[in-house]
């Protein structure tokens, strides 16, 4: 009994992380070294590092794992898979540090974004602002180039790393896309659904869920009905987990997201959230949603589109859809011919996912 106990409980999810991070110091410290011997500016390796290793759930990385084991892959997973998502969490670090230069955005994690931080780092020079802005769109392509170097380098086969190299495209050009759907709609909110859900799904819910899980199986060498199965529980659950985001975004404290309040909203960015409010708004609650466009976190203004977005039911209708994303995919479960660890694992993951503070 202890050892079906043993083989069905989820992962190690702390110890999955561990190697991960001890993945990613490893690679900062060799990219120390370089620079100091090639006189290369240090600051990029402190910034990027910084940022990398400040915080973050590391979900990309560990859903690459679990998907490793979803794929049959062995255990102790092998440092080549574990060099492999640890370039998702890299690639991710670019994809954060370019988006709060489009957003304007102030803080990440609860600690100064990028270009705020180079700005501080230069504050005594005249041109510190575009300094600080420039600077930081440099780093985000140098942290695109090391999520690059990290793949490279991990220590694969042949034919896994023939067989995740599409993968791998489709996730950067489906994040590229999602991001210029999200500059071209933003300034003016929306009440199309489809347009908000085929941003969130570019932008976010793909390149965070369905992708890590698909690269991690592909490793193992998983076949067909393992990785159409992963699909299928990831592309609601990617749903969900932006959708929780859309909510944190408007009514979570700031001092426990790390992001400054209601910034989507004030944005104009078309958001499920805010397309569902729209849909059911008069004429001055739809003002109401409009007048918080550019205005600050703390303005009257933003504290009425919120109530607003309660008023129109939009909040309740959104939690409705995290609810109903969340069962179709732990319904899928039920029926994947997968490992029970990581079954079990997944359930985990997708309660943390779309109940997060």
């Amino acid at each position: 009994m202890a050892s079906e106990a043993i083989r069905e409980s989820p992962l190690d999810l702390v110890g999955c992380r561990r190697q991960v991070v001890a993945c990613l110091r490893e690679f900062f410290a060799g990219k120390e070294g370089a620079v100091r011997a090639g006189r290369l500016p240090q600051e990029a390796v402190e910034v990027i590092r910084e940022f990398v290793l400040a915080g973050g759930k590391r979900l990309r990385p560990l859903l690459c794992l679990v998907g490793w084991t979803a794929g049959g892959g062995c255990a102790p997973t092998p440092t080549g898979v574990v060099r492999v998502a640890a370039s998702l969490e890299v690639f991710h670090a670019f994809a954060l540090i370019h988006d709060d230069i489009i957003d304007g955005a102030g803080l990440r994690r609860g600690q100064p974004a990028v270009h705020c931080q180079m700005a501080a780092r230069h504050a005594g020079r005249p041109d510190a602002a575009a300094l600080a802005v420039n600077g930081a769109m440099l780093l985000g392509d140098l942290a695109l180039v090391w999520s690059d170097e990290l793949l490279a380098t991990a220590p694969l086969v042949a034919w896994q790393r023939r067989a995740i190299g599409p993968l791998v495209g489709v996730m950067r050009e489906e994040l590229a896309h999602g991001q210029y759907l999200d500059l071209l709609a933003a300034g003016r909110l929306s009440s199309d659904l489809g347009l908000a859900l085929q941003i969130c799904r570019a932008k976010t819910a793909r390149y965070t869920i369905e992708h890590p899980l698909l690269i991690g199986a592909t490793l193992a060498g998983a076949g067909r009905a393992v990785t159409d199965g992963l699909s299928a529980f990831a592309v609601p659950l990617g749903d969900a987990f932006q959708l929780r985001d859309d909510l944190l975004d408007a009514f979570g404290d700031p001092a426990v997201t790390g992001k400054p309040a209601c910034g989507d909203l004030r944005a104009g960015k078309p958001t499920v959230l805010t397309a569902l409010a729209l849909q059911d708004a008069d004429a001055a609650q739809k003002q109401a949603l409009r007048a918080a466009i550019g205005a600050p976190a703390d303005a009257p203004t933003v504290s009425r589109a919120r109530t607003v977005l309660e008023e129109t039911g939009a909040r309740v209708r959104t939690e409705r859809m995290i609810a109903e994303c969340c069962r179709s995919a732990l319904d899928t479960l039920q029926s994947m011919p997968l490992p029970a660890p990581a079954v079990a694992t997944l359930r985990a993951l997708a309660a943390e996912a779309t109940t997060r503070t």
